[in-house]
């Protein structure tokens, strides 16, 4: 198989439907893509219904293109990452994994354009992100909830205000950005350096003012972010976790119980704000952000420090800092129902503690001129006092 000819499928791919963010390529199913969220097949000439363990080898070998070292990284590893451009269409982030002895292969579509914070509507929180001078700042949420494209805005704001050196260690490189008032260096995994702590360390000796670290994914790349952060850097990374408070966990985690305490100290000094992301389906068709920010305060290094209680809970001081950018997951899916994004069905599934979000939603509601209750025709039970005092 020639390239060409990966490339004409790839792009038959990408044009057959709206809004695609994924081409997935399994044994025992055609050819899909996901489109706002939902896998749906897609038509070749000939027709595909069933791609076989062969077909999709051969595939993957060819996007391999005889590296040798994606190839040992695949053999050793069970998977390996890689980026693959579509002249003049599009660019991939490339995943390609083994499965009962047969390849799968997922591609991610990467956007050309460099985002801003405006034109992706992100929180107002963002820009202060871009003003830190050091520290860092974390951005989490499940794969493709959109972290690597709210970092790449965050760097263009940076890019767009400031003159400093910009060192990315990314796996592999999503958004190409251009030098306007600030230099960039993007360096890639396995190309450029062979682990993200390795990558991280030489990072240091390249005097950069930002750091980007693609993920922070062991103790090692945390010991050297926070010693990149504590030595004047602002280091931008990404984790997998659900919201602010298991953020920290996993962070502290990393970490045996003698070295806790040293930790939470380390953390507490260095971290200045915990971005978490999700998804959600928009009432329209497509997909809208949302977000649960805890920027760094006295009350939060002190529960950093000495952990949660009652009443001093990550929750409670993100609902309490409204005013200095943060938020809850549950008060800002309360106002993408309020603007009429999502659903109230959608604005549950994916709140935190759904008391909360369903109190939102009623006051909402309510403001509307809308009922809060399917519940009708309620009335007092007037003669039931009467009726009661007849039996004494």
């Amino acid at each position: 198989m020639k390239k060409r000819e990966i490339d004409l499928i790839l792009t038959r791919m990408l044009d057959q439907h709206r809004n695609v963010s994924d081409l997935n390529i399994t044994v025992g199913k055609p050819f899909q893509v996901e489109s706002s969220g939902v896998l749906v097949p897609v038509n070749m000439l000939p027709e595909f219904k069933e791609l076989t363990p062969f077909q999709t080898e051969i595939l993957a070998l060819n996007l391999i293109n005889h590296d040798r070292r994606l190839t040992k990284t695949l053999l050793k590893q069970g998977s390996c990452d890689m980026s693959y451009s579509l002249p003049g269409k599009a660019r991939f982030r490339v995943n390609i994994f083994s499965r009962a002895g047969d390849y799968s292969i997922v591609l991610r579509k990467l956007e050309s354009m460099i985002p801003t914070i405006e034109d992706m509507k992100l929180p107002k929180a963002m820009y202060k992100i871009a003003q830190e001078q050091n520290g860092i700042v974390l951005v989490t949420g499940a794969t493709g909830s959109g972290k690597t494209t709210s970092l790449a805005a965050i760097l263009n704001e940076i890019n767009d205000h400031k003159s400093v050196h910009i060192v990315t260690l990314e796996d592999p490189v999503e958004y190409q950005h251009p030098h306007k008032k600030a230099t960039f260096n993007q360096r890639e995994l396995g190309i450029d350096f062979d682990s993200f702590a390795n990558g991280l360390r030489a990072s240091l000796r390249q005097a950069p003012k930002v750091i980007l670290v693609g993920e922070m994914r062991d103790r090692e790349t945390v010991e050297i972010g926070l010693n990149a952060a504590e030595t004047g850097h602002l280091v931008l990374s990404t984790l997998h976790t659900v919201d602010a408070g298991s953020t920290i966990n996993r962070i502290l985690g990393m970490f045996n119980t003698e070295e806790e305490n040293q930790v939470r100290i380390r953390f507490a000094d260095t971290m200045r704000w915990i971005v978490c992301q999700r998804l959600l389906p928009k009432v329209a068709g497509g997909r809208v952000a949302s977000f649960e920010i805890l920027g760094s305060s006295l009350r939060v290094k002190d529960s950093i420090l000495n952990g949660e209680s009652e009443g001093k809970t990550f929750y409670e001081m993100m609902q309490a800092g409204k005013t200095f950018g943060m938020t809850t997951f549950d008060d800002y899916i309360i106002g993408l129902f309020e603007q009429g994004l999502i659903t109230q069905e959608t604005a549950l599934a994916y709140s935190s503690r759904k008391g909360v979000v369903g109190r939102g939603i009623d006051l909402v509601k309510s403001a509307r001129g809308e009922a809060t209750t399917d519940i009708e025709e309620l009335e007092i039970d007037k003669e039931y006092d009467k009726s009661v005092s007849r039996h004494f």
